[in-house]
């Protein structure tokens, strides 16, 4: 187990970047499709294709999750991933046209420092986003990088720089259970002015330091705490969690449920009115197949609990961007020297 969502065996990630943009795209690549949905919870969300992962609707597998920066802008990256997609020969066949399907939701970080010269008029280029998709589906491993890397690139917190994450466990029947998130929460993820983590009690190891929680939260730690006020505070976590269990797409919208409270468990707040927040649930069907409630109550909590270490893991293992007034990151305030 590498505590990657890439333990679930049939999902490869890659990222892509642009340091001077100071953005970047993630995307998952399901070997053989997957079956999938989502649940969208936040207020102001961004996305491509989602409603096709609705149990009622016909389409049964898609091929690829993008996460991206942009915010609408960011839209793009599906369209460099899908030129992947069918270069490879990945997708289902209508009238022998290949298509391939690679679902997107994306988030705002246009407004931490790099150059967005396209939203400056007249427009002499257009935003990098395509091409992100792109060499973010061709890098595509079963290895990649955490931090300011891929999606979370040029994410944020209320007060320390964000990052993408991603964590893995196994629950008691053997299933494979991992989690991929881009940290840019309107938000905290970590308890008032101090390092721990809000889901520092799912922590496995010292994958995000160690220390666990504070004896007692202070009241000030529970005072709100917005990014982006007194100006409309935007902002989007969206995160993809992954299951080698056979599950169809109802089962897949409930996993994307249950997953959902990762976020209420590692950020304080999640899903804002101003906020995207967004979580994709798939199934690989590498495993046999989850017949009884139970079992998938267990998938839905563990991938939850993965959701959740993800989140601390993206802001834990992120550096600071090189501009100006940039928030610092987690490791310059706390890390021992």
């Amino acid at each position: 187990m590498k505590n990657l969502i890439t333990d679930v065996p049939g999902v490869l990630v890659g990222n892509a970047q642009d340091a001077r943009v100071a953005t970047g795209a993630t995307v998952a690549i399901f070997e053989g499709g997957a079956v999938a949905s989502v649940a969208t919870l936040g207020g102001a969300p961004g996305s491509r294709s989602v409603s096709l992962l609705e149990p009622e609707m016909m389409r049964g597998q898609i091929d690829a999750v993008v996460l991206s920066g942009g915010s609408l802008f960011g839209l793009d990256a599906a369209g460099g991933a899908t030129s992947v997609l069918v270069a490879d020969g990945r997708g289902g066949t209508f009238g022998g046209i290949t298509l391939p399907v690679a679902v997107q939701a994306i988030l705002f970080d246009l407004m931490n420092g790099g150059e967005k010269d396209w939203l400056k008029a007249p427009m002499t280029h257009r935003p990098p986003y395509w091409e992100l998709g792109r060499d973010a589906a061709r890098a595509a491993s079963d290895v990649f990088d955490l931090g300011t890397a891929g999606a979370g690139y040029g994410a944020t917190t209320v007060t320390f720089k964000g990052g993408l994450g991603s964590a893995s466990a196994r629950t008691s029947q053997g299933f494979t259970v991992g989690a991929l998130v881009a940290v840019n929460a309107v938000g905290s993820a970590t308890i008032g002015d101090g390092p721990h983590f809000w889901a520092g009690a799912y922590e496995q190891g010292n994958e995000f330091g160690g220390l666990g929680w504070p004896t007692k939260v202070p009241p000030s730690a529970l005072a709100p705490r917005f990014k982006g006020l007194p100006a409309p505070a935007t902002a989007t976590t969206i995160a993809l969690v992954a299951t080698d269990a056979t599950l169809d797409k109802a089962a897949c919208k409930r996993l994307a449920i249950m997953a959902n409270d990762g976020l209420g468990r590692a950020l304080r707040p999640a899903h804002a009115p101003n906020d995207g927040d967004t979580v994709f649930a798939a199934s690989t069907g590498r495993a046999g197949p989850v017949s009884e409630p139970p079992a998938l109550t267990e998938l839905g909590a563990t991938a939850a609990d993965c959701l959740a270490r993800a989140i601390a893991r993206g802001v834990y293992e992120a550096k600071a961007l090189p501009f100006p007034n940039a928030l610092p990151d987690w490791k310059q305030r706390f890390a021992p020297s």
